[in-house]
């Protein structure tokens, strides 16, 4: 379970401050898995990597009875003048896993090759995303936070990742940033909607993107076809 006890999170933009979260109690309770809407720029990114603990609220307090993972998708996870491998040795170390099997896993799943040892200021976009899905994967976390994950690679590479993903949920919990209602209807039963640094949760997913619809004037179905 992870809760929120009051949390509040702004930012400075040149419009003025920006109001991720205002004074917000909520609770992400085990054996849920929640997808997270809002409009572009609402702060969902924010709110992914204030669950993680790689930010923190300015004020407030978050709680976490689980092992969460690091956000699958946020660029933040790697230091850019360390390479792969490095980066993954750290994050093993940091998660108390054996680093020589970890390492193994993401550079077999990765595909990275020689990159792996390389910095990571010198991949692509698509290179980090295969870095850090192979990091992810190769560890066991309670809850995985998902921002917003881009498709990378080739068929069968996006065929490995589903499948390795989907093992490793069965077993935990997600928590999971995406535009796309058919991602969200795919993987989540729950979610929540995040606007005007209020954030509110719904038991019922269709209720949530029925709320998120008209919130966002959108007129196609409510309901699409779920994800096998």
């Amino acid at each position: 379970m992870i809760s929120l006890d009051r949390v509040s999170k702004s930012y400075r933009t040149l419009d003025g401050r920006h109001v991720v979260l205002a004074d917000v109690s909520a609770v992400f309770p085990d054996g849920r898995n929640i997808g997270i809407m809002g409009a572009n720029g609402s702060g969902k990114s924010t709110l992914i990597r204030l669950l993680a603990g790689s930010e923190l609220p300015d004020r407030g307090r978050i709680s976490r009875d689980c092992r969460v993972s690091f956000p699958l998708g946020f660029g933040g996870t790697f230091h850019g003048e360390l390479s792969g491998h490095e980066n993954v040795a750290f994050l093993a170390r940091i998660y108390g896993e054996d680093v020589r099997r970890v390492l193994r896993f993401v550079d077999e799943f990765s595909e990275l090759g020689e990159y792996f040892r390389m910095p990571v200021n010198t991949y692509s976009s698509g290179m980090r995303a295969k870095l850090a899905f192979g990091a992810s994967l190769a560890m066991n976390f309670d809850v995985y936070l998902i921002d917003e994950v881009t498709v990378v690679g080739d068929a069968q590479f996006q065929e490995r990742c589903r499948a390795a993903f989907e093992s490793r949920i069965r077993h935990a919990d997600v928590i999971m940033v995406s535009h796309s209602f058919t991602t969200i209807q795919g993987y989540c039963d729950a979610a929540a909607i995040l606007e005007g640094g209020r954030l509110t949760m719904f038991d019922e997913l269709d209720d949530a993107i029925e709320v998120y619809r008209m919130m966002m004037g959108i007129t196609e179905p409510a309901v699409e076809d779920r994800a096998g």
